[in-house]
């Protein structure tokens, strides 16, 4: 089964947001998904998504190929995961 990790549209007219999902290929936009794994807002401003990175990385092993948009907001939140975790690192050796 070929695997892609993909955007799900809702929302109404004009005011969309997306699911991020792991669907066949096959099916449709809206259609069946084998497992939801974040959340994207393009209205939004500043840190419009949400993904669960773990996941992602998970299917990726797996064969599930991102679409462009999720690849490049895979992206977006791993150079933000990145700069938490040193945010956090810095945050505790202060406070040593």
């Amino acid at each position: 089964m070929a695997v892609s990790i993909r955007l799900r549209r809702e929302g109404t007219t004009n005011r969309p947001h997306y699911k991020i999902v792991v669907a066949d290929r096959r099916s449709p936009r809206d259609g069946k998904f084998i497992e939801i794994i974040g959340n994207y807002d393009p209205k939004k401003p500043g840190a419009n998504s949400t993904l669960n990175l773990d996941r992602a990385d998970y299917w990726i092993a797996r064969g599930a190929q991102p679409s462009e948009t999720v690849r490049s907001l895979l992206k977006k939140n791993r150079a933000r995961a990145a700069v938490l975790v040193e945010t956090e690192e810095a945050a505790v050796e202060t406070s040593e």
